[in-house]
């Protein structure tokens, strides 16, 4: 069996799931970046009890999942969602939506990703790709970061699906329950919603490990990573901190780009002169976060490594704080006009 799905190429992988499910059930205008930022999806938190691959726990957007099911509600599309005790139960269901014609959104790992290029396969369960068909035992996939469509056996797709370790996916799939018809008014309301709600999330949560606050919180910690863990320890801690940014799909200095881009987009849905100024911020705090991630990457690799290395490195990081608080609260102060 084979769908009639078109694949679309992304940034990033549930930005991508979320614009072409949504897109075939009829929000017909919807991009990468809208989508971004209708799901509110850009976002800083360094949780200081977890560790993932034995670093620091860090994620420069929202929690996998919630990109898709705001954007949904926003534009009153209904959503089904399904984990499963079970592999065989999660691959008996999986068939069934096949056979019924849905292409749908499948939260996976990526360690055993066998079209995944080896250098980039790791224990990171929150990645995301669609399943639109199966031929025989090869399930047809389209994954978002992938320029093209591939496939998996059946074994290697449920390795995936079930793999284990932090955020384990359990089978979860997702996809639209109908076709709607998606207005302008909606896509308005949707944009307009998605940015307060980011607004909210980066310079109005409490405490000083998530959002602006977050970043220079981290910033200050780098300073004393050296001292506190010893070279090679605060060595690894950066290359963590680089890869959660540029590797794994949370995005660091890319989603700063995204959501430029959709300040951008969301000017010709609201004709806000300050948008296009505020996008620009957002570009340059992303172009700051590229900056840290390489100098980042001479500290792991021993090309550089003395105090004063972190200490620059940690004043990147309460930079780009000053920076992203500037821009949302340039956000916080539009008057909109609906």
């Amino acid at each position: 069996m084979n769908n009639d799905f078109q694949h679309l190429q992304a940034a990033h992988c549930e930005n991508g799931v979320t614009t072409n499910l949504l897109r075939a059930a009829g929000a017909e205008k919807l991009t990468e970046p809208l989508a971004f930022g209708i799901g509110s999806g850009l976002f800083y938190v360094q949780l200081p009890f977890l560790k993932i691959n034995n670093g620091p726990a860090i994620a420069f957007r929202t929690m996998p999942g919630l990109i898709f099911k705001r954007t949904c509600n926003a534009l009153n599309i209904p959503v089904a969602r399904k984990k499963f005790a079970s592999q065989d139960a999660g691959k008996r269901y999986l068939d069934e939506c096949l056979d019924a014609g849905k292409a749908v959104g499948a939260q996976v790992g990526v360690f055993y990703l066998t079209y995944f290029p080896k250098e980039y396969r790791f224990h990171f369960n929150a990645h995301n790709m669609i399943v639109f068909g199966k031929e025989e035992d090869k399930y047809l996939i389209s994954d978002p970061v992938m320029e093209n469509v591939t496939s998996l056996t059946g074994y290697e797709l449920q390795r995936v699906r079930f793999a284990k370790g932090a955020f384990a996916p359990r089978g979860q799939i997702y996809f639209p329950k109908e076709k709607r018809t998606v207005t302008d008014e909606q896509m308005k309301k949707a944009i307009e919603k998605g940015i307060k709600r980011n607004v909210n999330h980066m310079i109005r949560i409490p405490g000083n490990i998530a959002g602006y606050k977050g970043i220079a919180t981290t910033g200050r910690k780098i300073k004393k990573w050296r001292d506190k863990l010893g070279q090679q320890t605060a060595g690894l801690y950066l290359a963590q901190l680089v890869r959660m940014q540029e590797e794994i799909g949370t995005g660091g200095g890319g989603f700063r780009y995204i959501y430029a881009a959709f300040l951008q987009e969301a000017q010709a849905w609201h004709p806000i002169d300050e948008l296009q100024d505020i996008s620009k911020i957002f570009t340059e705090a992303g172009d700051k976060w590229r900056n840290a991630a390489v100098h980042a990457a001479g500290i792991y690799k021993g090309r550089i490594g003395s105090q004063a290395d972190f200490d620059v490195m940690g004043d990147y990081l309460i930079e780009i704080s000053g920076i992203e608080k500037k821009a949302f609260q340039a956000l916080s102060k539009i008057k909109w006009n609906s």
